[in-house]
């Protein structure tokens, strides 16, 4: 949707040499985990498939999972997966090398969440690894010809391949240069760091209106119907949805914008005592409530979507 404000925020506007300080508002965290895929690529195999149906070599591979269909080990994977998500539905992006924005408002949040995510991840990773030698036992049967002891690292070794680790760091000021060089090159540098500081505070705050675009395109295309025999199905959490963009718009507001303050305040406002419940039983009501959530929709900055 492409949509023309009066009043957009100057975050949006073409990058500026001088530039908002978030170093107080913000910090810098990083989130490294990692688990046992538990696959290995059995060349053996990969060649007999490609020799007995006449094909070149290189154009099919047999990837064998070591320990077949594993419960413990499938658990720690989903857990895995789900960590990560929760990670980037409370942060904002910043580098390609990983680093993200928490606000310092939803630091603590953040880090006490991200805490007892960890603690569960060790607790699996542990399940797993005192299964894992009844487990290779089973393996033996469901690979067959294609088992090889040789593939499975010891229990201490597979240890090592488990990591959850979080790093924080802040967020220097633009200006917050201490190099041994020239004025002229010093120069140099603080205007390339302000022009890159500039371009991804822009992609961190263009996520968060992003995110908030998605809840409230969803909820306002599940409101939407012409009479009863067309009314759609929702969820529960079409509702809650929304309110944690609202908790979003509020915490992840690092620059100060008034813009996104007033649409956080328009979008309680609105959802008031609504709830999915009531939403399906008042026709009225839903139609009032997706005229709200238009409007706001109407109201987010432009980012090209």
């Amino acid at each position: 949707m492409h949509t023309e404000l009066s009043n957009t925020s100057t975050l949006f506007a073409e990058p500026e040499v001088s530039v908002p300080s978030i170093s107080s508002a913000a910090m810098f965290v990083e989130l490294s985990i990692a688990t046992w895929a538990g696959r290995k690529l059995d060349k053996r195999a990969s060649a007999d498939i490609t020799n007995s149906n006449n094909a070149a070599r290189g154009v099919a591979n047999v990837n064998k999972k070591l320990l077949g269909d594993c419960a413990e080990l499938d658990a720690v994977s989903k857990f895995t997966a789900n960590v990560r998500n929760i990670h980037y539905s409370m942060t904002m992006p910043w580098s390609d090398m990983g680093l993200r924005l928490v606000s310092t408002q939803n630091y603590f949040k953040y880090t006490q969440q991200m805490s007892a995510l960890q603690t569960e991840f060790h607790r699996l990773v542990n399940i797993f690894l005192d299964a894992y030698g009844w487990e290779i036992g089973q393996a033996q049967v469901k690979l067959g010809d294609l088992f090889n002891q040789d593939e499975y690292p010891s229990t201490d070794r597979l240890r090592e391949k488990f990591r959850f680790q979080l790093s924080e760091m802040p967020v220097p000021d633009v200006g917050d240069f201490r190099l041994d060089i020239n004025n002229e090159a010093q120069q140099l540098i603080k205007q390339k760091y302000a022009d890159y500081y500039t371009a991804q505070l822009k992609n961190a705050m263009r996520d968060v209106w992003l995110r908030a675009h998605t809840a409230l395109s969803k909820m306002s295309e599940r409101l939407d119907y012409a009479d009863k025999d067309t009314k759609k199905v929702f969820r529960d959490s079409l509702i809650e949805n929304v309110m944690d963009m609202v908790d979003l718009l509020k915490t992840c507001n690092i620059t100060g914008d008034s813009q996104m303050s007033a649409i956080a305040t328009s979008l309680e406002n609105a959802l008031l005592g609504v709830t999915p419940d009531a939403l399906r039983a008042d026709d009225y009501l839903r139609y009032e409530t997706k005229q709200h959530i238009d409007t706001v929709l109407k109201a987010l900055p432009s980012l090209d979507l």
